[in-house]
């Protein structure tokens, strides 16, 4: 053999004995080394998990009274396993199990099907278990249906009906409290994601509200059986049992009574407000503990039935839940509803004027107008009141001695040419009390309102100059008249400096300023307390299925305003003079509790989507009792034109629930909180709640529900 033959061969074997040794060494590692993952993917193939989800805890109110709990209720349910085995692989009876729901075959059709069965982009409503499982389609059905169904099983085969736990909304008080509640959903792709926590997709979890930022106490422990099946997908064994763990209870601050009749109360001044001829196109109410943070009530008008997640959203409840047209009832307004806090917002004056070293004791002039530049700002329907008291001022709400205060303090600010080190006392004070920011309130999605300052106004110029430097081109053709067109030419050249004419509107409450009803709230709390407020909570403790405290949410201070105590007498002296002798007197007339408060009617810009101008937001804020100070209530209702007329009412309202008010008398039996609001935490008591389903007569798995 010659040298070079010799050595191909050498070569050739090499590469032979490489490759086996690359063989052997895939196998070692698949077979010894990584044995372990792959036998889990094997079983994992064979395996099915059929997942029964734990019983989601109650959510009750400050005394243990369910607000929101699992029920007893009935769920139509299809076995694909048995229908797979139908001739017509189960046509007939989805037809048939349609028509008797009267829903679509389509949409049976779709909630039927594993995800897997359907092309990628057309999975929407798919079912995301097992085809072991029952798949369910009508939640909370009625008696009679279910009835026909077991009655005539025959017809049936593959439809069950199961009696298993709902989310149930029992407003054992007349409760509403959609927006704080919220609802729960089925897992989503993204709840799979979570690295916090491992979901199934069969289970729900809160979506909004409470249940949502509670989820992990309210969830439980959901219950997995796994099986082997065969690659005919035939069950060949159990390979695990684990039993669901139910979830935890939530005790809230709210009083489900209280609540029921902020509600009452907000809708009534609703419907006062379009009675007098505005349009009054929504409204919230809150009620806190002012020494706590506590959120004792907080009503939402419009609202919706917190049970429509549960029985299945149709098309129409969607759309009516984000329609203008229905007043959007899926916003929270308490949280979301942005609105300019008008002389509610004096308040706030009083302390900016002190700190500028402006005496309390001392007669301000309140004319009918007051010229600021060329632009003539007039006091409230244009009246003058003389020379008054600046306690009288607050009284019967002068906006006129405002602006003259405010101008000066901007002038002595530099005007449109600012000092390096303005005072701002104006909004030193708004900032204080946290306008501009959220509450930290434990629910979803809180807007954080808005302090226009120095440092907003260039923020805001920054964003929109491009706009307002070609207005004629970029705005709607019913946009371009002379005013608008000389504002946007204004804007365009120094839309970042503040104005004399924004000083002024920012001391009445006015302008560009925003406030949520619920820091209003928090924000006479803390006068009414000299300076301190909490941060305001739903949450009261979490406690577990034998009522032991798993967890106590006790209160967090937020901040503490400084000022002179002195400041602090003159403004509730003043604050009560509202009631007594100013712009209240006529909502609070023989009304046996002393009651302290600010009305405010806040102008609003803008047309309504037919045309109409936009009627001004009517606001009432309060604290109560005026000597001892409890509980601090706010009303607004949109468009519902005066405050005390309109608000001023409801909070009175509301008050009259809390103190038990029958005509002008107080009777302690009736009251919310006879003995204050209690300090303890509440036993869960389920009972009253499980006494409101009836399934009286039906059958379910051979037993006779009593």
């Amino acid at each position: 053999m010659s040298q070079r033959s010799r050595l191909s061969l050498i070569i050739f074997q090499s590469l032979v004995f490489s490759l086996l040794f690359a063989l052997f060494g895939r196998l070692f590692y698949l077979q010894i080394l990584a044995s372990d993952q792959y036998q889990d993917a094997a079983i994992s193939i064979q395996s099915r998990d059929i997942v029964t989800p734990a019983v989601r805890g109650a959510i009750t109110d400050i005394n243990g009274l369910p607000m929101v709990v699992d029920l007893p209720g009935l769920v139509v349910s299809i076995d694909r396993s048995t229908l797979d085995k139908q001739p017509d692989k189960g046509l007939l009876v989805l037809v048939r199990t349609a028509n008797l729901f009267n829903l679509q075959y389509s949409d049976i059709y779709q909630r039927t099907r594993l995800c897997g069965e359907l092309p990628k982009n057309n999975r929407a409503g798919c079912w995301n278990g097992t085809r072991y499982q029952p798949i369910p389609l009508v939640g909370g059905a009625s008696q009679d249906l279910a009835l026909k169904i077991m009655e005539n099983a025959d017809l049936y085969p593959g439809i069950e009906v199961q009696s298993v736990p709902i989310r149930s909304y029992p407003s054992l008080e007349g409760e509403n409290v959609a927006h704080v509640l919220g609802y729960v959903g089925s897992v989503t792709d993204e709840d799979l994601k979570n690295q916090e926590e491992v979901f199934y997709r069969n289970e729900v979890v809160g979506k909004t509200g409470i249940e949502s930022v509670y989820n992990k106490y309210l969830r439980g422990i959901p219950g997995v059986r796994t099986v082997l099946v065969n690659r005919k997908e035939v069950v060949t064994k159990q390979s695990k049992n684990i039993k669901a763990i139910a979830g935890n209870n939530l005790i809230t601050n709210i009083d489900a009574k209280l609540q029921a009749g902020a509600e009452r109360a907000l809708e009534g001044a609703v419907k006062r407000a379009r009675a007098s001829g505005y349009k009054g196109d929504s409204g919230a109410a809150v009620v806190l503990e002012i020494k706590t943070g506590r959120v004792l009530a907080m009503a939402s008008y419009p609202t919706y039935d917190p049970a429509i997640w549960q029985k299945g959203l149709t098309v129409k409840q969607a759309e009516d839940l984000f329609s203008e047209e229905k007043g959007v009832p899926a916003l929270s307004r308490p949280l979301q509803g942005l609105f300019a806090p008008a002389s509610t917002f004096k308040s706030i004056s009083v302390l900016a004027a002190a700190n500028a070293g402006y005496s309390l004791d001392a007669t301000y002039n309140c004319p009918a107008s007051v010229l600021v530049g060329s632009r003539v700002f007039n006091n409230f329907d244009s009246k003058a009141a003389g020379r008054l008291s600046l306690e009288k001022g607050i009284a019967i709400s002068c906006d006129s001695l405002w602006y003259q205060i405010a101008y000066d303090e901007w002038v002595r600010d530099g005007g449109l040419k600012p000092k390096t080190n303005t005072k701002d006392y104006f909004f030193n004070a708004a900032n204080a009390f946290g306008i501009g920011k959220i509450t930290g309130i434990d629910l979803p999605t809180e807007l954080s309102g808005r302090l226009p300052n120095r440092q907003w106004k260039q923020s805001w110029y920054e964003q929109n100059k491009d706009f307002y430097c070609n207005y004629k081109q970029r705005a709607q053709k019913k946009d371009l008249t002379p005013y608008l067109i000389e504002i946007a030419r204004e804007n365009c050249i120094d839309g970042n400096k503040l104005r004399a004419g924004d000083a002024v509107n920012f001391s009445i409450g006015q302008g560009d300023t925003l406030v949520t009803p619920l820091r209003l709230a928090e924000i006479y709390a803390a006068i009414a307390n000299n300076g301190t407020y909490y941060k305001p909570q739903v949450a009261r403790a979490v406690v577990d299925v034998d009522g032991k405290v798993v967890k106590e949410f006790k209160p967090v201070l937020a901040e503490t305003v400084k000022a002179e105590q002195s400041t602090w007498d003159f403004l509730h002296r003043a604050l009560r003079s509202v009631v007594t002798g100013g712009t209240a007197t006529g909502s609070f007339s023989g009304f046996p509790v002393a009651v302290s408060g600010k009305t405010g009617t806040a102008q609003v810009f803008g047309k309504n989507p037919n045309g109409s101008a936009k009627d001004d937001t009517s606001w009432f804020a309060s604290y109560g009792p005026t000597e001892n100070p409890q509980y601090a209530v706010v009303m607004m209702v949109s468009q519902g034109g005066f405050g005390a007329s309109t608000s001023g009412v409801g909070v009175r309202d509301i008050y009259a629930t809390l103190f038990g008010v029958v005509g002008n008398k107080v009777d302690p039996t009736k009251a919310v909180f006879p003995n204050g609001v209690p300090t303890t935490i509440a036993k869960v008591d389920l009972k009253r709640a499980a006494s409101e389903v009836d399934l009286t007569g039906i059958k379910v798995g051979g037993v006779k529900l009593k």
